[in-house]
């Protein structure tokens, strides 16, 4: 069993920056692929980003590339998304999840149901 619990989520004005963390429990973090998603009112869960169990390999969104940055210390059991250039479509609660298939890497093919575990979510509201 693996608890995820998110934070860093706030109040930013468009164009400022968060950095979500996300940590979890157990001794298996370091074999799990990670992945953050979000989720905006009335809006289906979408993933923005995922990392590999050994950091080495990530996966962006296409409507975020250039402005997120996905990291995990292995160490620490935590995995962190660097928010940057935010914008208001932005808002939205994110979720940290962990795919608990060890050692597997589905990079752009990830969805939701590849996600096993999740966190509660930590609101991030961007204004204009």
């Amino acid at each position: 069993q693996v608890q995820l619990v998110e934070s860093g989520g706030g109040l930013v004005q468009a164009g400022g920056s968060l950095r979500l963390s996300c940590a979890a429990s157990g001794r298996t973090f370091s074999s799990y692929s990670m992945g953050w998603f979000r989720q905006a009112p009335g809006k289906e869960r979408e993933i923005v980003a995922a990392i590999q169990w050994g950091g080495r390999i990530t996966y962006y969104a296409d409507s975020v590339k250039g402005r997120v940055t996905i990291s995990r210390d292995n160490a620490k059991n935590t995995v962190y998304l660097q928010m940057n250039s935010l914008k208001p479509e932005a808002t939205a609660v994110y979720y940290c999840a962990a795919d608990a298939r060890i050692y597997t890497w589905r990079g752009n093919t990830y969805s939701r149901r590849d996600f096993n575990y999740w966190g509660q979510g930590t609101q991030v509201t961007v204004s204009s």
